[in-house]
């Protein structure tokens, strides 16, 4: 799996996407992470939590993060992020 993600919902949706195809709950998903099934649900939302918490879910899903160079996502990606959030 190799995607671009510059916003915190985009990841979320990773990470549930992932978890999903390993057919894995959210509560063994932070188990395995050593981590209460909180951390699990503020990641998917795109929420705040620690680095820490989430390279150990990263790990708990086979996964790594690699850093590319990239500039911020423009004001028009984050108001169509934010709009698609009214419509829902």
């Amino acid at each position: 799996m190799t995607d671009m993600i510059r916003l915190p919902d985009e990841l979320g949706d990773k990470l549930r996407q992932r978890r999903e195809a390993l057919g894995m709950s959210k509560s063994q998903l932070a188990g395995k992470a050593g981590k209460v099934r909180e951390v699990v649900y503020r990641l998917e939302a795109g929420e705040d939590t620690t680095v820490s918490s989430l390279m150990a879910v990263l790990g708990a899903l086979g996964l790594a993060m690699r850093l590319e160079r990239a500039g911020l996502p423009s004001a028009k990606e984050v108001a169509s992020r934010f709009q698609d959030d009214d419509a829902s």
